[in-house]
């Protein structure tokens, strides 16, 4: 490569870097040009590499800032089917000055390690809501468990919680045979559970809870809804708990 004058490669670098990423037809750089910005920019990255991790960093902190305009933006407008869903159950107080509403597949073992802390947390916050949102993700067997589950909400609704905190907190896999026996045991008919598992509007539910899936960003289970912020993971009480303090002194003050 020929030398450059430092002003030069200053130019070239300054003007030429957008049209390299663009790439286009159209770029006014010729080229030569183009060859040299490349190489100029190869070596000054093989020298300083810890810019890529910069960049990453720069990249990763601008995702997350859109993502959470997005998730706000699907909060606000969609408040109603997050928080107050008919199709779904809420536990601990129905009057909770906090919501947390929690994304989970009957399937997941994080899930299951999560059971604990809602029940632990409802039992130690008589001021704390708790929604149960279906949202069967991981593989045929999930989805006919959910249906079931679905079924026995639909039929048995007070004994939901009881049938959720068995399903989830059963060893090995929930399948419709596992789920519909637990079901079964626990007063329903399979003949109307087979019903409502039927009916035409079957998935109707699922599909809502997956567009809401999409509109916040959730791609895995345990997720929740906690005002307006979404968390992903079975990241602990502690942390559930932190969050729901923060959110009744933002009620209680400017945050």
């Amino acid at each position: 490569m020929k030398p450059f004058r430092k002003s030069r490669t200053a130019a070239l670098l300054a003007a030429g870097v957008s049209a390299l990423l663009m790439a286009g037809p159209s770029s006014a750089l010729d080229a030569n040009d183009k060859a040299e910005i490349e190489t100029i920019i190869r070596e000054y990255l093989l020298k300083n590499p810890e810019l890529l991790l910069e960049v990453q960093q720069a990249y990763e902190a601008k995702r997350d800032a859109e993502q959470k305009v997005a998730q706000k933006g699907t909060i606000d407008t969609r408040a109603a089917e997050i928080f107050h869903s008919p199709d779904d159950v809420a536990v601990g107080n129905p009057n909770g000055s906090v919501t947390i509403v929690e994304f989970y597949d009957y399937n997941c073992g994080y899930c299951k390690r999560a059971l604990d802390d809602m029940t632990t947390m409802i039992e130690a916050d008589n001021d704390l809501r708790f929604v149960l949102k279906e949202f069967p993700i991981l593989g045929p067997d999930s989805l006919k468990a959910h249906h079931v589950a679905r079924a026995f909400k639909k039929l048995l609704p007070e004994k939901y919680f009881e049938f959720h905190v068995a399903l989830m907190g059963g060893e090995g896999r929930a399948t419709e045979e596992s789920a519909m026996e637990l079901a079964v045991s626990l007063g329903a008919e399979e003949g109307k559970m087979r019903e409502i598992m039927d009916a035409e509007d079957a998935d109707a539910e699922f599909r809502q809870a997956y567009d809401l899936a999409n509109g916040l960003g959730i791609t895995g289970t345990p997720s929740y809804v906690i005002g307006d912020e979404v968390v992903f993971g079975a990241l602990g009480r502690d942390v559930l708990t932190a969050k729901v303090d923060n959110m009744r002194s933002c009620n209680s003050a400017t945050c």
